[in-house]
């Protein structure tokens, strides 16, 4: 829990929630307390992962996602943004893609122990694309089985909702997907690129073969 002390915005988005969690409870409004605890809670599993695999995330890491569950199922969910501004949704998919094609790319680096010699920066890149994309479609196969099984509107206009979520999750994954390119290839060191670097430098023992 160390790294999670230094950042402001991660108790200020726990105040938050258990500040709405109580007024909730108070109130008798017992899915807006369900949803602010499910928020916290999912916000300290990250934790207990490291924890298991014996590695450490930068802060960055930490504050972008607990910010992105508390977008989602907090203010999504309690407050409709989904509902009241369009662009949420888009904001969201791209910005949980582009996340997840940094995490596909950190993946591949741990297999080849920070190797970067060991594959083409381009076949790496098209690799951290492919899994931000799968986790994107299945998750589009989880609101389709959802809305299928206990008749919710996870997909809102259907087929239409879906291609364009899956648009803007290619976005995000090529954004994602270049950023690891840069990385590799020594051009870039700030944004989505310096996550990388600094996933990298708290755990040189798993990326032996770094250089």
């Amino acid at each position: 829990m160390k790294l999670r002390h230094h950042s402001k915005i991660i108790y200020a988005v726990w105040a938050i929630l258990l500040v709405a969690c109580a007024m909730a409870l108070w109130n008798g409004r017992w899915s807006v307390a369900f949803v602010s605890i499910a928020t916290l809670g999912l916000s300290l599993l990250p934790e207990v992962v490291v924890r298991r695999f014996n590695v450490r995330l930068p802060v960055s890491f930490y504050i972008a996602i607990t910010l992105f569950l508390f977008a989602t199922l907090f203010l999504g969910e309690v407050f409709d943004f989904y509902e009241r501004y369009w662009w949420w949704d888009v904001l969201l998919h791209g910005g949980s893609a582009m996340g997840f094609g940094l995490l596909g790319l950190i993946f591949v680096l741990l297999l080849f122990e920070g190797d970067r010699y060991a594959a083409p920066p381009l076949a790496l890149a098209i690799i951290a694309f492919s899994v931000a994309m799968t986790i994107g479609a299945l998750w589009e196969v989880f609101e389709f089985a959802m809305d299928q099984s206990f008749g919710m509107n996870m997909q809102k206009s259907g087929l239409v909702d879906t291609m364009w979520d899956l648009i803007v999750d290619a976005i995000g994954a090529t954004a994602g997907a270049t950023a690891g390119f840069l990385y590799l290839k020594g051009r870039e060191r700030r944004g989505a690129s310096r996550l990388i670097g600094e996933f990298v430098n708290l755990n040189r023992r798993l990326f032996r073969k770094f250089r």
